[in-house]
């Protein structure tokens, strides 16, 4: 008996190097572009450890925990790591970058995540990049959330190592990753004595392989359902426009908002002001004196396919996150979720107002 699943055709060079290339058109670059085999925590850490180590000075901007886990990978290459940390409820300033650049001139690597959906802030890339140019500096950029969400523009923003992952605003698969590479990075890791060779983290293993090889025979056997829906991903994002889709995450954000504020009992957005709110990801400040994860989990248990989730470690307490990205970002379930939200705090003895939130979530969307 044949299954649509397992009986599939092997996955041509071709048809990889096909997917690719979309992915490139999608990051507005001109760059080589990997798709890596694995969740995107592969190629973020691949490629911190193939452009930095000894001798690396690395600014380190952070703005949630994967900011922080970057200066941890940079360190541990050897790296001398500055942390530029900003509170989680804002973004960081291209004038704050200047300075810090200005403060330590031998810094010669940035690394910034784009959109924090953990935190739900997003930083101004398109502000940031040409400070970053203008030092000199190779400029590595987490794109995992913003991509499909918002703009990217790899080639515009001067961004060396854009790394994005396909399971957020894409609306596509956790498994598969990209990777666009600048010339300048390329350089810098053949330079680098302690990028690694012959690991499933070597940039370099893929470009010696695959890239200069002319995308010709791949060096392993790809992880085809991932890549697959990747290509359905992709088809279902250049059907719709990216504009569109794109819109489509602005909207969520400004509905989920707006509809949080209108619902009273305290509830307020934990990213103070809208223009730094990410629209894959809206967080709410619990109310006082109530436990985030609890309200969560009283919340979910009426739907528990509510994209509803309490902040992660810390924040667990006094963050609640509205994941609103991909097929989630739809009015049907930034309403839901509102009501899901309102419902759980009424029974908490806090009084919202439901329909009013709605109809103010209504109205911003519109």
């Amino acid at each position: 008996m044949t299954h649509p699943f397992l009986d599939l055709a092997p996955l041509s060079a071709a048809r990889f190097a096909s997917i690719e290339d979309r992915v490139a058109r999608l990051l507005s670059t001109e760059q080589n572009v990997l798709i890596m085999q694995g969740e995107a925590l592969l190629p973020l850490e691949g490629a911190i450890r193939a452009a930095a180590g000894p001798g690396t000075t690395a600014l380190n901007v952070i703005t949630g925990p994967y900011g922080q886990t970057f200066g941890n990978w940079l360190r541990d290459c050897g790296a001398k790591v500055i942390d530029l940390a900003v509170p989680f409820h804002t973004a960081v300033s291209a004038e704050q970058i200047r300075q810090a650049l200005a403060e330590h001139p031998e810094i010669d690597f940035v690394s910034l995540v784009h959109a924090e959906a953990a935190t739900g802030n997003t930083n101004p890339v398109a502000e940031i990049g040409p400070v970053v140019r203008e030092h000199g500096a190779l400029f590595y950029l987490d794109a995992v959330a913003s991509v499909g969400a918002e703009p990217v523009l790899v080639d515009a923003w001067g961004v060396d190592l854009c790394v994005i992952g396909a399971q957020k605003a894409m609306g596509g698969p956790a498994g598969v990753s990209a990777v666009s590479v600048s010339e300048r990075a390329w350089a810098r890791m053949a330079a680098n004595p302690g990028a690694p060779r012959r690991s499933y983290l070597s940039l370099l293993d893929w470009k010696e392989r695959w890239i200069d090889g002319g995308r010709k025979a791949l060096p392993h056997a790809p992880a085809q359902l991932e890549m697959l829906a990747l290509e359905a991903c992709l088809d279902r994002i250049e059907a719709d426009g990216l504009d569109a889709v794109m819109a489509r995450h602005a909207r969520a954000a400004a509905a989920t908002r707006a509809g949080a504020v209108a619902l009273g009992a305290g509830l307020e957005p934990y990213v103070y002001e809208a223009a730094e709110a990410a629209p894959v990801a809206t967080t709410l400040r619990a109310p006082a004196g109530v436990d985030a994860a609890e309200l969560v989990a009283h919340a979910l248990a009426s739907d528990p396919a509510l994209p509803l989730a309490a902040g992660g470690g810390a924040l667990a307490k006094e963050m609640i996150r509205v994941n609103h990205y991909g097929p989630d970002a739809t009015p049907g379930t930034v309403r839901a979720s509102l009501t899901a939200l309102g419902t759980a705090l009424t029974e908490k003895g806090l009084p919202t107002d439901i329909q009013p939130a709605l109809r103010a979530a209504d109205e911003a969307w519109r």
